[in-house]
């Protein structure tokens, strides 16, 4: 039995609530990652977020197949708002 990663739960204040390990054997599905999902969903309704540490190559490739990887894939960089919006895109703008 491996070890898929780590999940911790963060508060509004951004301090860490709980913490827990997710394992299991063999290669992590998609059980895993719509747990992941549901868990961030829940997490936020209550004004924190979850992030995803230790993860393993399987579940990594998973989470960004699916779309998920930058919402619970670690922490955001440089201080940046992990759910704000990177760029806006203006209407009529041709380059998109």
């Amino acid at each position: 039995m491996g070890t898929w990663c780590t999940v911790r739960v963060l508060g509004p204040e951004g301090i860490g609530r709980v913490a827990w390990p997710v394992s299991g054997p063999g290669r992590p599905g998609l059980a895993v990652v719509e747990a992941l999902a549901r868990a961030q969903v829940d997490a936020r309704r209550r004004g924190g977020c979850v992030v995803v540490t230790d993860l393993c190559d399987d579940l990594g490739r998973l989470l960004d197949l699916t779309g998920l990887f930058r919402q619970v894939g670690g922490q955001p960089e440089g201080g940046e708002d992990p759910f704000g919006v990177e760029e806006a895109v203006e209407p009529g703008d041709a380059s998109r």
